[in-house]
């Protein structure tokens, strides 16, 4: 199978304008979110709408396309990049922009996804672990699958919720799985599910991926045990390096 990886890349930001040019311990973001991608998959692009940031991977000798800036997702923005890169790829899978310690062994595991021809969307999992604060954060969506591994819904909130039992023990009582934001698509699939209008799920929790559920579509979910560090604040950038020197 040919796989291409997308990584989406915007300069404006409500948070952290300027983001993926940010430095990281001597090299931008983006390059390291570069970096670490294309040591796993040789066509690998940044798709952006900055020149800015295009000027920046072309001078450390990445590969780049630029897109349209009216787009509303990092969805919309790979598979405008893809219908403009052409090839005959099987697989686009879609990196996030500001994941500069994602691991080879994660994005391996996602394209694994595909080895079963029954696979269309394939994303990744973490186990939560007992932290029920972690657990209950809005802004680490919660995954419930089936027993074949495909995603039944996605949520903000905590599913399942375990009946009958103290939420203290919660985490003892059901393996509560993290998502992380790392999406594989087969080409003919992506084409289809950007045609897609959001829908009732999607405006609720603010998910894109329920969309894809909605309309039917099935998404495998492959499991990593690794903890990457986001970045979406310069707080988070700050973190990032203490974990860049702690890890060196």
């Amino acid at each position: 199978m040919r796989f291409i990886a997308l990584i989406p890349a915007r300069f404006a930001s409500t948070r952290f304008p300027g983001k993926p040019l940010a430095m990281l311990g001597g090299k931008s973001v983006i390059q390291r979110v570069y970096e670490q991608v294309s040591r796993v998959v040789d066509e690998t692009y940044v798709a952006t709408d900055d020149k800015r940031i295009y000027d920046a991977v072309e001078a450390f000798g990445g590969k780049v396309v630029m897109t349209r800036s009216d787009h509303k997702s990092g969805t919309d923005r790979i598979e405008e990049a893809a219908e403009k890169i052409g090839g005959d790829f099987d697989v686009v899978v879609n990196v996030q922009g500001d994941e500069p310690f994602i691991q080879a062994s994660q994005i391996e595991t996602v394209c694994h996804c595909f080895d079963d021809p029954t696979t269309q969307i394939a994303t990744l999992g973490k186990p939560f672990g007992n932290d029920m604060d972690t657990i209950g954060n809005p802004n680490s969506p919660k995954i419930v699958v089936d027993k074949k591994g495909f995603a039944l819904y996605f949520s903000r909130s905590i599913i399942p919720f375990v009946r009958g039992v103290d939420s203290e023990e919660w985490p003892s009582a059901y393996p509560f799985l993290k998502h992380l934001g790392l999406y594989a698509y087969r080409r003919e699939v992506l084409r289809e599910v950007t045609q897609l209008p959001q829908g009732v799920l999607e405006k609720a929790e603010s998910l894109e991926q329920l969309r894809w559920l909605e309309n039917g579509y099935k998404i495998r979910v492959g499991l990593t045990d690794i903890e990457t560090v986001g970045i979406d604040t310069p707080a988070d950038l700050e973190r990032a390096e203490k974990f860049l020197i702690l890890n060196s």
